[in-house]
């Protein structure tokens, strides 16, 4: 008789998390879509989220499914952030001049501009992490300064700071790598405007 209540146990916490998930599956779609914006996308983390969670809750027992529902939600959402970063600059590195059949001067515009985009992506590489995650939410993403601090978990002053940080960082990065000139000294823009 022992057995089946051991073997009923594992039953119950699924059928748990099943219905909480049924239940706050419209409330997942709406957080993910905070950093998601692709329906599709969106729909493939809802279902990526429900199928971890169910896999973790056959070896281990989930005590609050609903947080653990989210937290998961979030850090695949993350990581498609992530990989979609990646993927793009990927992308960018692999292009290819030679496939784009359009006149020389416009080729060599668009590939000037491909390069620089790269070598962006490349700068924003080189932040620390959480400055990255703040810079890319921000500058790809588009989402305000206060729903950053709260994907994050930090305050918005420390957003802003990872976000000045990454300006400055990513500007220094393309200027050492001559995609960007120095701007003149202030001496020199007075005596030009004035002649």
């Amino acid at each position: 008789m022992k057995p089946d209540s051991n073997a009923s146990e594992p039953t119950e916490r699924k059928s748990e998390l099943g219905t909480v998930f049924l239940d706050c599956r419209a409330a997942l779609m709406r957080f993910i879509g905070r950093f998601v914006h692709g329906p599709q996308d969106i729909e493939d983390i809802v279902h990526e989220t429900f199928l971890r969670t169910h896999a973790a809750e056959i070896h281990t027992q989930i005590r609050s499914p609903k947080a653990f529902l989210f937290r998961t939600a979030r850090n695949l959402a993350l990581k498609h952030i992530a990989r979609a970063s990646y993927r793009l600059t990927d992308y960018l590195e692999d292009f290819d001049a030679a496939q784009v059949l359009v006149d020389e001067a416009s080729t060599e515009r668009r590939v000037e501009a491909e390069e620089q985009f790269a070598a962006f992506c490349r700068s924003v590489r080189t932040l620390p992490l959480q400055c990255r995650r703040a810079f890319i939410l921000r500058k790809v993403y588009g989402l305000t300064h206060r729903e950053i601090a709260d994907h994050l978990g930090i305050s918005v002053s420390t957003v802003e700071k990872h976000l000045a940080t990454g300006i400055v960082r990513c500007t220094e990065y393309m200027r050492t790598h001559g995609y960007i000139s120095a701007p003149a000294p202030a001496g020199r823009r007075k005596r030009g405007a004035g002649s």
